[in-house]
């Protein structure tokens, strides 16, 4: 790869060697990519423009709100999972609308959602009584998450909210043993969320399910919220059946239809650059030691898991030197994965992962101390410091006293 390769995820970077671009970062560092941001929300505001959906941004996902204003001209709002999301999308994107779904809200927390948000989500029927009326009172747009109990994914059971037992969203036979007329006329809409970084066939055999689990409720609904997990900005992404997907729906039942992605938002968008620390070899395995931990700094590479894409890099066997990278902890699986390059590691070369503006910077954690990484933006070929971290945010995180 050099710095003319298109290919995903640094095809923001046309024309440009990210590793000579980001050679006076402090590393390690997430670099938020201001461009593809942009890139992304003109196709999702397509969508909207082509089918009359209203596209939300899932906070869970990306929620760097120095970069909101990049994406906001492009979306309806934001979506959040409480009251710290719901009230960071309500202040950095004020002119946007706010949903907020949880699974079970607090009582301490509730009146200062209503606050900030304008639709909310229940998650069940005894919910939906707890929270609703004082909801609707307040002038608030009420919904209910179903389930419609059709799993689309395979490989990854922790991101199912359709597999058995799962807690999110009200199945057919919950509703039918605790929904009462009283309950149903506090609604205004349906919500379902089943997809994970899926196209858009997975979407229509969900919409199936959900008409036939829920379809009679759906006359009575002014919205329906198709959820995330929708890879809508992804390179081959089957837009024209997603557009199809939702006219169909809007024209059969007279409803407004919303979609809350995340990872679409900001696919693609970030970076984050390491440096190597030390190079070793036990038995045939050799291991470059990153100033980066996949455990502290990218925790969806052990959760999900996965191997994130590496500029420069190949498979193993494709290019003639070998590594497996992996962070300074203590914690043993903290490895990133393996890794294949033309020339051998040396300590301080710089490494530049990409896909890394999602699941990143809103999940870190500082195990071990682990420093967080700095923040930069990209534009163009200017990288500018957004705001460094340092030992007081992790000592301010663990007890009560704060140090000067």
């Amino acid at each position: 790869m050099n710095g003319m390769d298109l290919r995903p995820p640094f095809a923001a970077l046309s024309g440009i060697d990210p590793v000579r671009l980001f050679s006076q970062v402090e590393t390690p560092a997430y670099i938020l990519d201001q461009d593809a941001l942009i890139q992304n929300g003109k196709i999702l505001a397509a969508v909207q423009a082509h089918t009359g959906c209203r596209i939300l941004l899932a906070q869970k996902a990306f929620s760097n709100y120095d970069l909101y204003p990049a994406l906001a001209p492009y979306l309806a709002g934001t979506e959040a999972s409480g009251l710290y999301e719901a009230r960071l999308g309500a202040q950095e994107m004020p002119e946007g609308e706010v949903h907020v779904f949880c699974a079970a809200y607090r009582e301490d927390e509730f009146e200062e959602i209503l606050r900030y948000a304008g639709h909310i989500v229940l998650n069940s029927p005894a919910q939906l009584a707890r929270f609703g009326p004082r909801a609707k009172a307040a002038g608030k747009s009420i919904g209910l998450r179903v389930n419609p109990e059709c799993s689309t994914q395979q490989g990854h059971a922790i991101y199912d909210p359709c597999a058995p037992g799962s807690r999110l969203g009200t199945t057919r036979a919950q509703y039918d043993a605790a929904m009462t007329p009283q309950l149903f006329a506090l609604l205004d809409g349906l919500h379902f969320h089943t997809l994970c970084e899926q196209d858009a066939d997975a979407l229509e055999r969900t919409l199936i399910a959900v008409e036939e689990k829920f379809g009679d409720l759906l006359p009575g609904m002014r919205w329906v919220n198709f959820g995330g997990g929708h890879h809508i900005t992804r390179p081959g992404y089957d837009l024209a059946r997603l557009e199809r997907c939702i006219l169909q729906f809007k024209t059969r039942f007279g409803i407004e239809v919303y979609l809350e992605p995340g990872e679409a938002c900001a696919l693609n968008a970030g970076y984050l650059v390491t440096r190597v620390l030390d190079v070793l070899q036990n038995g045939d395995t050799r291991i470059a030691v990153l100033d980066m931990s996949a455990a502290c700094h990218t925790p969806d590479v052990l959760e999900m898991p996965y191997r994130p894409p590496l500029y420069g890099a190949g498979e193993i066997g494709e290019r003639p030197c070998a590594y497996r990278l992996a962070g300074p902890t203590c914690l043993a699986g903290d490895v990133v994965g393996d890794y294949s390059f033309a020339a051998p590691l040396s300590a301080g070369d710089l490494l530049v992962f990409g896909d890394m503006a999602i699941y990143t910077s809103c999940k870190n954690n500082t195990f071990n101390g682990m420093p967080l990484p700095a923040l930069y933006v990209r534009s163009g070929k200017e990288v500018k410091l957004l705001r460094r971290f340092g030992y007081m945010d992790f000592y301010t995180r663990l007890g009560s006293r704060v140090k000067p």
